[in-house]
Protein backbone atom coordinates (compact mmCIF):
# COMPACT_ATOMS: atom_id res chain seq x y z
CA UNK A 1 0.00 0.00 0.00
CA UNK A 2 2.52 2.58 0.90
CA UNK A 3 0.37 5.23 1.41
CA UNK A 4 2.48 7.85 2.50
CA UNK A 5 6.02 6.09 2.53
CA UNK A 6 8.50 8.62 1.84
CA UNK A 7 7.15 12.31 2.08
CA UNK A 8 6.79 14.77 5.08
CA UNK A 9 3.57 14.11 6.16
CA UNK A 10 4.49 10.44 6.34
CA UNK A 11 7.03 10.91 8.63
CA UNK A 12 5.30 12.95 10.84
CA UNK A 13 2.23 10.50 11.42
CA UNK A 14 5.14 7.60 12.24
CA UNK A 15 6.11 10.23 14.45
CA UNK A 16 3.15 10.96 16.23
CA UNK A 17 3.41 14.97 15.25
CA UNK A 18 0.17 15.11 12.86
CA UNK A 19 -3.34 13.33 12.79
CA UNK A 20 -4.23 11.16 10.49
CA UNK A 21 -6.50 11.73 8.14
CA UNK A 22 -9.70 9.41 8.04
CA UNK A 23 -8.03 7.63 4.62
CA UNK A 24 -5.04 7.01 5.83
CA UNK A 25 -6.32 5.35 9.34
CA UNK A 26 -7.58 2.65 6.65
CA UNK A 27 -4.87 2.32 4.99
CA UNK A 28 -3.37 1.97 8.37
CA UNK A 29 -5.86 -0.73 9.49
CA UNK A 30 -5.64 -2.30 6.62
CA UNK A 31 -2.13 -3.23 6.75
CA UNK A 32 -2.66 -4.45 10.81
CA UNK A 33 -5.36 -6.69 9.63
CA UNK A 34 -2.87 -8.06 6.67
CA UNK A 35 -0.23 -8.19 9.50
CA UNK A 36 -2.37 -10.03 12.23
CA UNK A 37 -3.37 -12.32 9.29
CA UNK A 38 0.36 -13.26 8.69
CA UNK A 39 1.11 -13.76 11.83
CA UNK A 40 -1.93 -16.03 12.27
CA UNK A 41 -1.01 -17.90 9.20
CA UNK A 42 2.34 -18.59 11.08
CA UNK A 43 0.85 -19.72 14.69
CA UNK A 44 2.99 -16.39 16.37
CA UNK A 45 0.82 -14.85 19.15
CA UNK A 46 2.88 -12.52 20.46
CA UNK A 47 5.08 -10.36 18.06
CA UNK A 48 6.82 -8.49 21.00
CA UNK A 49 8.51 -11.65 22.52
CA UNK A 50 11.49 -12.11 19.83
CA UNK A 51 10.71 -10.22 17.32
CA UNK A 52 14.30 -10.57 15.60
CA UNK A 53 13.17 -14.46 15.10
CA UNK A 54 8.99 -14.24 14.94
CA UNK A 55 7.36 -11.26 12.75
CA UNK A 56 10.26 -9.50 11.66
CA UNK A 57 11.38 -12.87 9.90
CA UNK A 58 8.29 -14.85 8.84
CA UNK A 59 6.18 -11.55 8.26
CA UNK A 60 8.88 -8.81 7.41
CA UNK A 61 6.97 -7.01 4.28
CA UNK A 62 3.72 -7.25 6.57
CA UNK A 63 5.76 -5.53 8.98
CA UNK A 64 7.38 -3.60 7.52
CA UNK A 65 4.09 -2.41 5.89
CA UNK A 66 2.45 -2.05 9.16
CA UNK A 67 5.46 0.20 10.38
CA UNK A 68 5.28 2.20 6.76
CA UNK A 69 1.68 2.94 7.28
CA UNK A 70 1.00 3.74 11.11
CA UNK A 71 2.03 5.62 13.80
CA UNK A 72 4.49 3.96 15.95
CA UNK A 73 2.55 4.52 18.52
CA UNK A 74 0.11 2.90 16.55
CA UNK A 75 2.36 -0.18 16.00
CA UNK A 76 3.41 -0.72 19.46
CA UNK A 77 -0.41 -0.56 20.71
CA UNK A 78 -1.42 -2.70 17.95
CA UNK A 79 0.83 -5.67 18.78
CA UNK A 80 0.09 -5.45 22.63
CA UNK A 81 -3.45 -5.41 22.14
CA UNK A 82 -3.37 -8.36 20.43
CA UNK A 83 -1.78 -10.10 23.02
CA UNK A 84 -4.19 -9.14 25.50
CA UNK A 85 -7.02 -9.60 23.12
CA UNK A 86 -5.95 -13.32 22.50
CA UNK A 87 -5.64 -14.08 26.20
CA UNK A 88 -9.09 -12.55 26.61
CA UNK A 89 -9.96 -15.33 23.97
CA UNK A 90 -8.87 -18.07 25.64
CA UNK A 91 -10.03 -17.49 28.61
CA UNK A 92 -13.23 -17.33 27.85
CA UNK A 93 -13.38 -20.00 25.93
CA UNK A 94 -11.48 -21.78 28.74
CA UNK A 95 -14.51 -20.97 31.16
CA UNK A 96 -17.32 -22.27 28.31
CA UNK A 97 -15.81 -25.36 28.33
CA UNK A 98 -15.69 -25.72 32.16
CA UNK A 99 -19.56 -24.49 32.16
CA UNK A 100 -19.63 -21.26 33.10
CA UNK A 101 -22.70 -19.75 32.43
CA UNK A 102 -22.58 -16.41 30.78
CA UNK A 103 -24.32 -13.35 31.66
CA UNK A 104 -25.01 -9.87 29.42
CA UNK A 105 -24.43 -6.79 31.16
CA UNK A 106 -25.50 -3.41 30.23
CA UNK A 107 -25.05 0.10 32.17
CA UNK A 108 -27.16 3.03 30.89
CA UNK A 109 -26.68 6.70 32.86
CA UNK A 110 -29.58 7.96 30.08
CA UNK A 111 -33.41 7.66 29.91
CA UNK A 112 -34.20 5.02 27.06
CA UNK A 113 -33.90 7.27 23.88
CA UNK A 114 -31.31 9.03 25.17
CA UNK A 115 -31.32 12.17 27.20
CA UNK A 116 -33.21 14.45 25.30
CA UNK A 117 -36.21 12.09 25.37
CA UNK A 118 -39.85 13.75 25.20
CA UNK A 119 -40.31 14.09 28.92
CA UNK A 120 -37.10 12.95 30.07
CA UNK A 121 -33.41 14.23 30.61
CA UNK A 122 -33.54 18.35 29.48
CA UNK A 123 -36.34 18.87 28.80
CA UNK A 124 -37.90 18.08 32.24
CA UNK A 125 -34.99 20.08 33.65
CA UNK A 126 -36.27 23.10 31.27
CA UNK A 127 -40.19 22.73 32.22
CA UNK A 128 -39.04 22.80 35.98
CA UNK A 129 -37.17 25.96 35.36
CA UNK A 130 -40.10 27.39 33.78
CA UNK A 131 -42.54 27.01 36.50
CA UNK A 132 -40.21 28.20 38.64
CA UNK A 133 -39.37 31.59 36.67
CA UNK A 134 -43.55 31.79 36.76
Amino acid sequence: MGWFSSDSRGEAIRAGTAIPTRSERQVCWAARDNYFACLDAHKIDDPLKDPATTDKKLCKAESTQLDQDCAKEWVKYFKQWRVADLQKRRRLDELRRQGAQEMTVTSTFAPEGGVAEKGKGKDDIQGLLEKRQR
